[in-house]
């Protein structure tokens, strides 16, 4: 397993690099919670993170991307405008965004507002799958040695952001349908309050 700080100047690139090794997981910090990460369309990868989580394959991913424009490519449709304007005024930020894809399934994500994660989506320049570091049902770890801990197994790599405010919480889940429909599913960092004033806006 390589180590490396969050802080150093080539975090990004490196991690980025080991990313495109096929099979390569990493756990790094996010503004909320430590994360499980790889390659999107890295089906070897994304199998490892659910046997490190004991986590229910059904249990789909979602997807940190670079732009909103790389979440509509994956969906193959437009966001609902609802979705739009909610990522427009949030991301980056802390909540993740669930909507229709071309599928008639869904599709979920978010930009984590962290310097490290937005340099690392920046040098890898696609969408990277996501989930906390963590077996699945327990809480979410909020440093490094926490994270490495309660996984079973050792991803790739591993970055150390230092240890995350004890109050962290995870990302707010909203669920956006076709015809507008919005549902809280999580509540999370970005408070209700400041989501229905940001619709009515």
């Amino acid at each position: 397993m390589i180590f490396f700080s969050a802080a150093q100047n080539d975090a990004g690139k490196k991690a980025a690099e080991l990313l495109k090794q096929k099979g390569a997981v990493l756990i790094v910090p996010t503004e909320t919670v430590y994360g499980l990460i790889c390659a999107w369309e890295d089906e070897e990868a994304r199998k490892k993170i659910y046997d490190l989580k004991h986590r229910s394959p059904t249990k789909l991913f979602a997807a940190f991307v670079p732009e909103i424009s790389v979440a509509e490519k994956l969906c193959g449709v437009s966001l609902p405008p609802a979705a739009k304007r909610l990522a427009e005024k949030f991301m980056p930020g802390a909540i993740t965004l669930i909507v229709p894809d071309k599928n008639g399934s869904t599709f979920g994500f978010r930009i984590p507002d962290h310097p490290f994660i937005l340099d690392l989506l920046k040098q890898y320049n696609g969408a990277l799958a996501s989930t906390s570091a963590n077996l699945s049902g327990e809480p979410p770890a909020l440093d490094l040695p926490t994270a490495l801990r309660t996984i079973d197994g050792a991803p790739a790599g591993a970055v150390d952001g230092g240890a995350l405010p004890e109050d962290s919480v995870p990302s707010t889940i909203i669920q956006v349908t076709a015809d507008g429909q919005v549902k809280i599913i999580r509540d999370g960092l970005v408070k209700t309050e400041r989501i229905m004033a940001a619709l009515r806006s």
